[in-house]
């Protein structure tokens, strides 16, 4: 894999907590509004937060309100461009465990060739809207997600600095998660870290398919506007955190339905044991407890469902997933869901939510039934990448977020 270090451009150390935020896309504009303090990156990756009423976020003006504020925050020096290339390290902690990742610049011509694998499908339109902010900034303002695979030298070296240097942010965000940054000053250090993923075979899209894309789109399209382009200019890489596979911890995404497709749920129950071991549970909350077992909460009651062997293949990296046999048995087999892309009979919620979310759900009238899946694994993710493949929609869920505007990647 080809990675470099870059200046990056990011807040002082006494403004890093009151700067970073929340990633663009997991508030809505008015949560967004009401969360953003003065010096939030929110101004910057939400900018329609700064018109009353909120403006549309895709509107000409908003756009240019993004521009705005990102100059204004380097001329107010809330923002701060590094005076040499470097790797980072950004350590996130949640629940009493902590990962470590590598904040680079990742190349575009690795993500165009496909070493850098995916395992979910991009909008067009969702890629056009990112492209539109790297291109009016000329600077990838939020990172994406990477895994890799351990690399022992690779763990030892992170260990090492921030055993031995003081961190440069180190904070808890209001949602209780941690967030600590280091830079990596050493030049030496930072070429053996370049020296050592030259040799790292494939990295992996773990969350932010569509700034990934939008990213190496950019970097393309700059590449074609330059009679003199050698490769070597900023705009063919982009900002990532990468993230040793092992430390990687994906939690659940469950889904809850709004009908029975005409069943009632004595019927529905009846229907679940053809392929199903199906067990009730009582009132009490139901956690699966391994692959192919199933938390279902319907009617007031919590059920195991168990799929039945022979209904799922487990040599297969999409016929082993749980999203895939749930798909296949209940909502395709029995609801007759259609496209769950598109249907608006389902929905799906992260499990940060926690299981006590899908029961008030159901309990509200909203929806009729809900299914708490037990969750993928990194593996199972590097799986499916590596043999071309594409998880079915909302398999996956990272947790912590990457908190945005700890460090900015400049195109030029």
């Amino acid at each position: 894999m080809k990675i470099k270090p870059f200046a990056g451009v990011r807040p002082p150390k006494e403004l890093a907590e009151q700067v970073a935020s929340r990633p663009y896309d997991v508030l809505n504009s008015a949560e967004a509004k009401q969360e953003a303090g003065e010096k939030s990156l929110l101004h910057i990756i939400k900018p329609e937060i700064d018109f009353d009423p909120i403006a549309d976020e895709h509107a000409q003006v908003v756009y240019d309100k993004a521009v705005e504020n990102f100059k204004l925050w380097q001329n107010r020096g809330w923002l701060v461009q590094d005076p040499k290339e470097m790797y980072y390290i950004y350590a996130q902690t949640m629940d009493g465990r902590t990962q470590y990742g590598l904040v680079a610049a990742a190349n575009v011509d690795d993500y165009m060739s496909g070493k850098i694998k995916k395992h979910e499908l991009t909008r067009k339109d969702k890629e056009d809207d990112r492209m539109i902010h790297v291109r009016i900034q000329n600077a990838n303002i939020e990172p994406v997600f990477f895994a890799y695979p351990d690399v022992d030298e690779m763990n030892k070296i992170v260990a090492d600095w921030v055993a031995s240097h003081a961190p440069e942010y180190d904070f808890v965000a209001p949602d209780g998660f941690g967030h600590t940054f280091w830079a990596i000053t050493d030049d030496a250090v930072n070429a053996r870290i370049t020296e050592i993923f030259k040799n790292i075979p494939a990295m992996y899209v773990a969350d932010g398919h569509h700034r990934t894309a939008a990213a190496a789109r950019v970097g393309a399209e700059k590449r074609a506007q330059n009679p003199n382009h050698t490769g070597n200019e900023e705009y063919n890489y982009f900002l990532a955190v990468i993230f040793p596979e092992s430390q990687l911890h994906v939690i659940d995404y469950n889904r809850v339905v709004r009908d029975l497709n005409g069943l009632t749920p004595d019927e529905f129950l009846a229907r679940l044991g053809e392929s199903f071991d199906v067990t009730d549970m009582g009132t009490e909350i139901y956690k699966p407890t391994k692959l192919h077992n199933f938390g279902m909460y319907l009617n007031g009651h919590w059920y195991s469902l168990t799929a039945k062997s022979g209904t799922y293949n487990d040599n297969d990296p999409i016929g082993v997933l749980d999203v895939t046999v749930l798909s296949n048995l209940v909502f395709d087999k029995i609801l007759n869901l259609g496209d769950l892309r598109t249907s608006k009979r389902i929905d799906f919620v992260g499990g940060i939510r926690g299981l006590s979310e899908l029961q008030k759900r159901v309990d509200s009238g909203e929806m009729v039934a809900a299914f708490a899946l037990y969750p993928v694994t990194m593996r199972q993710i590097i799986d499916i990448a590596d043999t071309g493949n594409i998880m079915p929609p909302k398999t996956t869920w990272f947790e912590p977020k990457l908190r945005s505007g700890l460090v900015i990647h400049k195109l030029s």
